[in-house]
């Protein structure tokens, strides 16, 4: 059967190459006679995939010396909780920017263990838009400055790097990360759920300043202590083994094709297609404002909605999968991440102007 483009929103679409040299390596990894899946977390097979892991992803963002870089369990979800318990260091609040699903998931998970001053929210738009920071009211005697850098389900991403002064800024970039340059020194702490841009799901990856780590809250457990994570080398149990060995070799799959400016460039030409044919259109319609549009998640709406089961119907006939937007904002979504080839974009968009030739 031949391969579907995969728009979903994560567990995502993977880099061929990547797929096809993880099913050649199945059986046996480098002539060690075992799969990955099969190797102890100990054996120097295994911690020379890590160590390779991490040195390619701290090349591919220019991570500076003092950041930590862990591989960790629990995905972005158990960070919204793990983040208060290591950055806190005695304070009792911390900002949050409120811009849609996951800014919420993480404020209500905060809150269970500090005040959450919300800087900022774009609820009055229905989290269309990323709040301008001189609107934004921070508290200087904060613990930290979280924002969620691209909302997978409103499709809204931030282009530009907050300035938060000595207070740490954190950010959840689960969906956009490796997309394209990061200055990493500006931020704190960046955390990310592998399933999107990275690898399979299972493995999240957490980049932390040295100095933020070392005064985790009493009450958590050894396996959230990032510090003590850091010391392990992200071993103080069984890490997701296989998931960080596909996560090396996505890593090196972004080097061949010339690094995260490479991908920028071939990312913002993938968004201007779809926004484009967006924008010149009544049929269907973008909610997020322009300046605030995610290259990552794209969604859009059907000028009338009882035409969404038709649209689905009709897509997934011709191979384009996974385009039903989250329940909780309805319409369609189109996930578009490093992995997503050109051509299934343009399949896309070749489909939507034929579905609108016919049903407008």
């Amino acid at each position: 059967m031949a391969r579907v483009f995969n728009f979903s929103a994560g567990p995502a679409v993977l880099p061929e190459p990547v797929l096809t040299r993880a099913a050649e390596e199945m059986l046996d990894w480098h002539g060690s006679g075992m799969s990955v899946m099969e190797m102890s977390h100990r054996g120097k097979e295994f911690i020379a995939i890590h160590a390779q892991a991490e040195a390619d992803l701290r090349e591919l963002l220019a991570i500076p010396g003092n950041y930590k870089v862990l591989f960790l369990q629990g995905g972005a979800a158990a960070q919204f909780a793990i983040v208060p318990m290591n950055l806190l260091r005695g304070k009792k609040a911390a900002d949050y920017v409120h811009t849609g699903y996951w800014s919420k998931k993480a404020i209500t998970e905060a809150r269970r263990y500090c005040q959450v001053n919300i800087a900022a929210s774009a609820e009055d738009a229905r989290f269309t838009y990323a709040p301008k920071q001189d609107k934004w009211k921070l508290d200087q005697g904060a613990a930290y400055v979280h924002i969620t850098s691209n909302e997978t389900i409103d499709g809204v991403e931030f282009h530009w790097i907050p300035d938060t002064g000595r207070v740490p800024l954190v950010a959840d970039a689960s969906s956009h990360i490796l997309s394209r340059p990061l200055d990493v020194s500006r931020f704190g702490l960046i955390y990310a759920g592998a399933q999107k841009n990275i690898g399979p799901a299972g493995l999240t990856i957490v980049i932390v300043r040295e100095d933020l780590t070392g005064e985790a809250a009493p009450y958590t457990p050894s396996v959230f202590d990032y510090k003590v994570q850091a010391e392990a080398d992200s071993m103080i149990n069984t890490p997701p083994t296989y998931a960080v060995y596909v996560a090396g070799l996505v890593f090196q799959w972004l080097k061949s094709l010339g690094g995260l400016a490479r991908m920028e460039e071939i990312n913002i030409a993938k968004a201007r297609l779809v926004y484009d044919y967006l924008d010149q259109t009544e049929f269907y319609h973008s909610p997020v404002a322009k300046e605030d549009r995610s290259r990552m998640n794209i969604p859009f709406r059907l000028r009338s909605g009882e035409l969404d089961s038709e649209f689905l119907k009709q897509a997934a006939s011709q191979g384009l999968t996974q385009l039903k937007g989250h329940r909780a904002v309805g319409g369609m979504r189109a996930s578009i991440y490093n992995a997503m080839p050109v051509e299934g974009v343009k399949a896309l968009v070749d489909f939507m102007r034929e579905f609108e030739r016919t049903h407008g």
